[in-house]
């Protein structure tokens, strides 16, 4: 049964894997990346050089290695999850 909102103790996991990825893999660089959470969604936005815009939304499913993706379209502004046409793409596998 889906989840209605993320629990305490999964937003905190994903806080820790976001902030591990942003100090070991951008750590020299003016980016980094941002979890927000609202109900049983992940909304993970870009800081780039001072500017914040959304990238993705992961929904939470219940299990920590299957989350559901959709990528965040700027022509429509909206979070599309039949859209998969885009850099990085090969990489989405359920995980954050």
């Amino acid at each position: 049964m889906p989840a209605k909102s993320i629990p305490k103790e999964v937003r905190e996991q994903v806080k820790a894997i976001v902030d591990r990825f942003n100090r070991n893999v951008l750590a020299d660089s003016e980016r980094s990346y941002i979890p927000r959470f609202r109900g049983k969604h992940l909304y993970l936005d870009r800081e780039d050089f001072g500017s914040v815009g959304p990238i993705c939304r992961l929904e939470y499913t219940g299990d920590m290695k299957e989350w559901q993706f959709a990528i965040y379209k700027y022509s429509s502004e909206q979070y599309d999850p039949e859209e998969w046409f885009f850099p990085g793409e090969q990489f989405v596998d359920g995980t954050i």
